[in-house]
């Protein structure tokens, strides 16, 4: 679904500006906005978004780091994976977009 004037968020910056900058450093990021911002869905959509999805990718990374012989070789493919993804999300964002990720935006679209 696609929004055609977002407006300004709470914190003083354009909305899609701050959607995106919600994703620049995973979920330290999302968090920062996601407190921040009290009053705009569409930053605390994708500030949620950005907490769910990159704290999880992180904790997954950790445990397949753990596994033996094929971990590190999986770690690696996650890791690029991540990067497309973290791209497509900012994309998204910055055009105005409530991409819904399946897992990360149902719970994001609960919290926003």
């Amino acid at each position: 679904m696609e929004i055609k004037n977002q407006g300004r968020s709470s914190i003083g910056m354009e909305a899609n500006l701050a959607a995106l900058l919600s994703y620049l450093l995973g979920f330290i990021t999302g968090i920062i906005f996601y407190s921040l911002e009290k009053e705009n869905k569409f930053v605390r959509f994708h500030a949620m978004q950005s907490i769910v999805a990159f704290a999880s990718l992180f904790v997954l990374d950790i445990v397949l780091k753990l596994l033996p012989f094929v971990g590190w070789a999986l770690a690696s493919l996650l890791g690029i994976l991540s990067i497309i993804l973290w791209v497509i999300l900012m994309f998204k964002a910055y055009q105005g977009e409530y991409f819904k990720l399946p897992f990360a935006g149902r719970i994001a679209e609960q919290n926003s």
